[in-house]
């Protein structure tokens, strides 16, 4: 039942970003410095709600704000991800400070550093996104419900308790007993809040750019100091007073524990945040699409240092900020200099700003605190959860953080996610029905030994002697089970029935000489009418023409769009960013994507009649293949472009058969291009490119081969890619292709010429960086996926 296609090589693309001598100054741009002002305004009066949610010194919260720009903006791998105190960290700090005290929350926030700079070390940033969605969506639900009850109480002039069951209980006596004047100004808040991104016209459009939660908290401050309400405030000490990190105290299991929870809520906020952030990029044109993807465990690592210095100068623990980031995006920033300067603007507010936060009110900052928890329970995810059945890991999820505790919410919901997984894969429909004397035996799911008793029973309501079709609609089939099915039918046929195993578009009778599991298939649709894979085996009648396409999409919908669904989303957020331009010809028996072992996101690719690449400047030329090659270097900041030809190229067929004169036909302008090669050929003859495992076979092979060079040529001569190619950022690679012996070659220079090289199959080990090695960034492409479906025999 396993594929046959090589195995794929993963590698990590570094981003393409400007080299690490402009990376290293801190000199912000025009865009840097805008954007680091609109995101301190920002994070200004959340770090200090967040700070109040906590339990925390209000100044734990400038702290962690300050240090999460200038550290975790300096050494993270995300370069316009701002960090800081994020709401998702509230719940799990303030059940520490009630816990431990503040002194040892700050410790444990310094040690659950030093736990993310080992994963970083490890380079495991990206398994963490292996995590369920939904459990990831249903925890910061959870934390959004408990920060959203919490801040109620402080809203209504109270103080909230250190559980949401204690404080939903004591939800009624408050409501008995509120501060007019605090719910005034929560409101007021929560008002200006919601309806400022909403001020209609041209000068909303203008209004709009200041932050409408700097515009909620300066406006209820205001109001309360105009009317003269006694409301509790900002308490702001003295920095000499200011408590640093102390040793946690207690069990080492709970101490173990509580590190445990705050490096996998900052950890996974902060890598789903980067992975945001992407996708946000990579949908902005201009300056921005050249900032590139984050590496992730370097994101680690930076937030890992951020956390360690946070802790140790008393500061709330840090981690990716949506808000913030997505603020700091919207704002143009095209550096990291932008979330740098931030962290400077917030130590300039702590410094120099205490008399003025001092005036804002506590109910304000609660209630902008509670409309952020508000915002965590979003709608988006929950249909999302739905639409694809993962209802119950969200629930589960989401009611453990509330009522039990982030770490053991996790754990529920990742439980809950494997039990689902579990009983997918063992929900196997079997049916049993006759139609005119034939009994049909319907397999629909995952064949494995836990369906075996019941496959047996259906198998055996087939009466001895009659015609039986097994028809198996699963990607997998265990040895068990194929075992089961292969006795059954010996028997069967031994009695005079017979017995037709069907599966995806193919099938296995009772009479092959050499009975394969029915699973078994081709890696490509019977378009043409293809030999199928099964000895002895005719595939189906070819299809009619007029139906082949939406043939093929329908098998695609059924049977390949849910095994790469994830994958192509993944795609669509983060945009593409492929390493290599593949150039080649146009032929139909050319399937790119098989013989690179590539998918999606993979390669860049152009297909043209011969894969030429017109010289640029020419008058009335065509600018396509030019258009391309600028965006792939330019914009997309591919590493490499391959050049690929192939044999029994029609293209090299017409150019030496062309004669003088005729029609001036588009296809005869086009090949134009085509004639340097032509006259390459016709030169010396020592300096004619070959295989270096035999001679070409004719002109035509020779001609074939000549053209992947002299295209080569042309490609040198286009700015983007001599700019390049000068700057050491691209390598230019040939490739043939024998669609005969389905046969690559690479091109390589030798003393005495350019030599067409065979690729073996190891070529991922012996040859460095070949095309086969340098095509795939991460495995998980639709090539891969459709390979489980429709597995090579």
């Amino acid at each position: 039942m396993s594929a046959c296609a090589p195995p794929h090589t993963q590698h990590s693309h570094p981003p393409h970003s400007p080299p690490p001598a402009r990376r290293r100054r801190f000199r912000p741009q025009g865009a840097d410095v805008s954007a680091s002002v609109a995101v301190f305004l920002i994070a200004l009066p959340l770090s200090l709600g967040i700070a109040l949610a906590t339990g925390a010194p209000l100044r734990a919260g400038l702290v962690a704000a300050a240090v999460g720009g200038l550290v975790a903006g300096r050494l993270g791998g995300c370069p316009l991800q701002v960090s800081g105190p994020a709401a998702g960290l509230t719940v799990v700090t303030a059940d520490l400070i009630h816990r431990y005290g503040w002194q040892a929350t700050c410790g444990i926030t310094v040690l659950a550093g030093l736990a993310q700079l080992g994963l970083g070390c490890l380079r495991v940033a990206r398994g963490a996104l292996a995590v369920s969605p939904a459990v990831v969506h249903g925890m910061l639900a959870g934390i959004g419900i408990t920060i959203a009850v919490a801040q109620l109480h402080i809203v209504l002039g109270g103080s909230p308790d250190s559980s949401v069951l204690a404080n939903l209980l004591a939800l009624p006596a408050q409501l008995a007993r509120l501060d007019p004047a605090a719910v005034s100004m929560s409101a007021l808040t929560l008002t200006l809040l919601l309806a400022w991104p909403r001020v209609p016209g041209r000068a909303g459009s203008l209004l709009r750019r200041i932050p409408a939660p700097l515009v909620a908290v300066a406006g209820a401050t205001a109001t309360a100091a105009l009317a003269g309400l006694a409301l509790p405030r900002v308490d702001l000490p003295s920095w000499r007073s200011h408590a640093l990190a102390g040793l946690p105290e207690g069990p080492v299991l709970g101490i173990a524990a509580a590190v445990l929870s705050t490096t996998l809520v900052c950890s996974v906020q902060s890598l789903l945040g980067a992975v945001a952030v992407d996708k946000l990029v990579a949908s902005r044109p201009g300056p921005q699409a050249r900032v590139g993807r984050s590496d992730l465990d370097r994101e680690l690592l930076g937030q890992g240092a951020a956390n360690i210095v946070s802790g140790a100068l008393g500061g709330l623990p840090v981690a990716g900020v949506a808000v913030r980031s997505s603020a700091n995006v919207n704002s143009g920033a095209v550096s990291r200099n932008s979330t740098m300067f931030h962290g400077v603007l917030v130590v300039v507010a702590a410094l120099l700003m205490v008399p003025l936060l001092e005036r804002i009110p506590l109910s304000s900052l609660a209630a902008l605190v509670m409309a952020v928890g508000i915002q965590m329970v979003s709608l988006h995810h929950i249909r999302t959860v739905t639409r694809h059945r993962e209802v119950p890991v969200y629930a589960a999820t989401t009611l453990g953080v509330v009522f039990l505790g982030v770490l053991q919410g996790v754990a529920l919901g990742v439980a809950v996610a494997v039990a689902l997984a579990l009983r997918r894969l063992t929900r196997t429909r079997i049916t049993h029905d006759e139609k005119e004397g034939v009994h049909h035996v319907r397999v629909r799911g995952q064949l494995t030994f836990l369906a075996v008793p019941r496959l047996s029973r259906a198998l055996h309501l087939v009466p001895h002697g009659a015609p039986a079709v097994v028809e198996l609609d699963g990607s997998f089939m265990d040895h068990a089970a194929y075992e089961s099915l292969q006795d059954w039918r010996s028997a069967h046929t031994a009695r005079g029935g017979t017995a037709e195993l069907t599966g995806r578009r193919s099938a296995v009778r009772a009479d092959a000489p050499t009975p394969r599991p029915a699973c078994r298939c081709r890696p490509w649709t019977p378009w043409r009418n293809h030999q199928t894979c099964f000895t002895g085996v005719p595939a189906a009648p070819a299809t009619p023409a007029s139906h082949e396409l939406a043939r093929g999409i329908s098998s695609f919908q059924r049977n390949t769009a849910p095994l790469v669904r994830e994958e192509l989303a993944r795609l669509a957020r983060e945009g593409q960013r492929p390493s290599q331009l593949f150039l080649t010809c146009a032929d139909s028996r050319l399937v790119t994507s098989m013989i690179t072992a590539s998918g999606p996101g993979d390669l860049f690719v152009v297909r043209n009649v011969g894969n030429l690449v017109p010289p640029p400047g020419e008058e009335h030329g065509d600018d396509s293949v030019a258009a391309a090659v600028e965006y792939a270097v330019d914009v997309l900041g591919v590493r490499s472009i391959t050049v690929c030809g192939h044999s029994g190229c029609g293209a090299m067929q017409a150019l030496l058969t062309a004669g003088p004169g005729g029609a001036p036909t588009p296809l005869r302008r086009w090949l134009r291009h085509g004639l340097p090669s032509l006259e390459r050929m016709a030169g010396d003859l020592r300096a004619r490119p070959r295989l270096a495992a035999r001679a070409p076979a004719d002109a035509v092979e020779q001609l074939c081969l000549t053209n992947v060079v002299q295209q080569l040529e042309h490609l040198r001569a286009h700015t983007p890619v001599a700019r390049a190619l000068a700057a050491g950022a691209l390598e230019l690679h040939g490739m043939y292709f024998h669609v005969g012996e389905a046969q690559a070659y690479l091109l390589a220079g030798k003393a005495d010429g350019e030599v067409f090289e065979h690729v073996p199959q190891e070529a991922g080990e012996r040859h460095g960086k070949g095309v086969t090695e340098e095509v795939r960034d991460e495995v998980g492409g639709a090539m891969k996926a459709a390979e489980k479906v429709h597995g090579r025999s």
